[in-house]
């Protein structure tokens, strides 16, 4: 892979050009892991709205009709819906753990298997969070197992 940095003369935008033969899973998560650098999504606590990098965000998770945002220390509501969260993230480190919760593969610090053929994450923040059955052949995939 050819890597080119050129200057950009003041007052244009940055511009990155990808070229390639074939548009495969490798690429498109470089693309998106661009993307997402730059990307910010919007929630909220106690009436104020707050702008969040998702590199910071450690889960998502469904409770009583609202999605909340976690992040190392903090709590967040989202007005997204966990499936379209999970269509934004779809070519990130973001991975639908069980029906109610979306967790960032960047921020855990092991794997280990469960009881009846799940999957136990801990967190690098602590936390400990399942993988349903269901979703366990996904992450062996995503994860290369």
């Amino acid at each position: 892979m050819k890597i080119t940095i050129q200057d950009c003369p003041e007052g244009q935008e940055d511009e990155i050009i990808v070229r390639c033969r074939h548009l495969d899973d490798r690429m498109m998560k470089m693309i998106y892991a661009l993307k997402e650098g730059q990307e910010k999504l919007t929630v909220f606590r106690e009436g104020k709205f707050i702008r969040l990098f998702p590199r910071d965000i450690f889960y998502f998770e469904a409770v009583d009709n609202k999605v909340f945002v976690y992040l190392e220390k903090e709590v967040y509501e989202c007005r997204l819906k966990l499936y379209e969260l999970e269509e934004q993230f779809a070519q990130t480190d973001f991975f639908r753990a069980t029906k109610s919760t979306i967790v960032n593969l960047s921020k855990v610090k092991s794997f280990s298997p469960a009881f009846n053929g799940r999957f136990e994450l801990l967190m690098k923040n602590g936390e400990k969070l399942i993988v349903s059955r269901q979703y366990v052949p996904a992450l062996k995939a995503k994860l290369g197992l």
